[in-house]
């Protein structure tokens, strides 16, 4: 359900963007937003407090962002306000980065390797990838994970590469199972 919430509000922000060819600007305004209410936890929880009347909390949203974004986005965290959505904002704001990245022709790559990587090798597989995808450019997530031995996993979108040993450990041991002694 939250994805769905995330889907359609986010992609509602993403056409009004687009129809008015404005999408920078929205993707600007998103990221200053997030920060602002990652940097006040209090704002969140009051906005989620269920003994604040929905009117008191559209009258807090007029008050804290108009004038300091512009008014389209204004009137959208309002529309989160009315429609009780306010829970899923997070999530709404990362479908439509998500989309705007995708619109400019930008990719997510999310690596990770056994061990740390140097800078060679990081230019190395972002070179690889845009090699082998659509994308013009790559934004790049990596992380570590000695449990995985050797190799790497490489995610992008809902797409997964594993070509870590571990990964290839457990095929073989399958494998192995599989085959029946006489």
């Amino acid at each position: 359900m939250a994805k769905l919430v995330s889907k359609t509000y986010g992609e509602a922000l993403f056409d009004i963007a687009m129809e008015e060819r404005r999408g920078e600007e929205f993707l600007e305004e998103v990221e200053v937003i997030r920060k602002v209410l990652a940097q006040n936890p209090q704002f969140h929880d009051m906005m989620l407090h269920p003994g604040i009347p929905k009117q008191e909390k559209e009258r807090i949203v007029e008050e804290v962002f108009r004038g300091r974004v512009d008014d389209e986005m204004t009137g959208f965290l309002l529309l989160i306000v009315q429609k009780e959505r306010y829970g899923q904002l997070e999530e709404i704001f990362q479908y439509f980065i998500d989309k705007m990245k995708e619109e400019q022709g930008i990719g997510v790559a999310y690596v990770t390797t056994a061990m740390e990587v140097n800078g060679e090798q990081k230019e190395e597989i972002r070179r690889k990838l845009l090699q082998t995808t659509s994308y013009r450019k790559m934004e790049m997530h990596y992380a570590v994970d000695p449990g995985l031995i050797g190799g790497m996993v490489i995610r992008i979108k809902d797409r997964v590469v594993d070509s870590s040993i571990r990964s290839k450990l457990n095929d073989l041991t399958k494998q192995l199972l599989e085959i029946q002694l006489v």
